[in-house]
């Protein structure tokens, strides 16, 4: 269950739609990711919890996730509470991240700051000795903290402190969106459930018009943008180019 990369989302889809082709790449480089799901998204008003799930697995294959697991934190309800802190602590300390991905500082969905705060909370207390936890067999966990912590952009445009080129990768990113049938467009099925912000073609557009605009900063076709938690260090300048 160890993984280089913890990819984290509010909802089930989040993760796909803000850094799907970060994770791809990666993956192309030989690194290992996961992801985790607070909630089931059983708000959404299309589809229904058991659906997204369905859904959320066959994105994770598409994208070569190591696993996808998800808390049930209750959809929009959810807070910094001891209790859910102690949760992402335990997946934290079970997978052992060197980076993990989050929500959006600030955003549209107020499920995204607060995922985003209760994430990166989590990911600093689970460095701490006396904060104890147990795995799923009783075994006391070890500390482990994350070396790094970045929030990827989401609906609302923040201007990322990086980006990263996905351009080989936009393709596929745009199939694990896809693959949550229930809620965003797709020509080839019948519209089901009501219209909402995210379910008409103007919302693909979006995500292709944003990841150009990320994409352009750096003269490259598409990219995705991050937030970072704390100033990274860097021993090459030239990584930087």
């Amino acid at each position: 269950m160890t993984v280089d990369i913890l990819a984290v989302g509010a909802h089930p889809d989040d993760v796909e739609l803000s850094a799907a082709g970060t994770l791809l790449r990666q993956v192309d480089r030989g690194y290992t990711f996961g992801l985790l799901d607070l909630t089931r998204g059983e708000l959404g008003s299309r589809g229904s919890a058991a659906l997204r799930t369905q859904e959320a697995q066959a994105a994770a294959q598409l994208l070569g996730a190591t696993f996808r697991m998800q808390l049930d934190l209750p959809d929009g309800f959810f807070d910094n509470s001891r209790e859910n802190l102690l949760a992402v602590v335990r997946v934290v300390r079970q997978c052992r991240p060197r980076i993990v991905l989050c929500n959006a500082p600030s955003d549209r969905h107020p499920d995204h700051g607060r995922a985003a705060r209760l994430v990166a909370d989590a990911c600093f207390y689970a460095g701490l000795l006396k904060v104890e936890t147990t795995d799923d067999l009783g075994s006391p966990q070890q500390p482990w903290r994350p070396q790094l912590v970045f929030h990827y952009v989401q609906d609302r445009y923040l201007t990322p402190h990086f980006i990263v080129d996905i351009t080989p990768y936009f393709e596929r990113k745009m199939q694990a969106i896809l693959a949550f049938r229930s809620q965003f467009y797709n020509p080839d099925t019948p519209e089901e459930g009501p219209q909402t912000p995210i379910s008409s073609k103007d919302f693909l557009d979006f995500i292709e018009a944003k990841a150009r605009v990320f994409g352009r900063s750096a003269q490259v076709r598409y990219a995705e943008g991050f937030l970072c938690s704390r100033i990274p260090a860097v021993s090459d300048l030239f990584a930087l180019a």
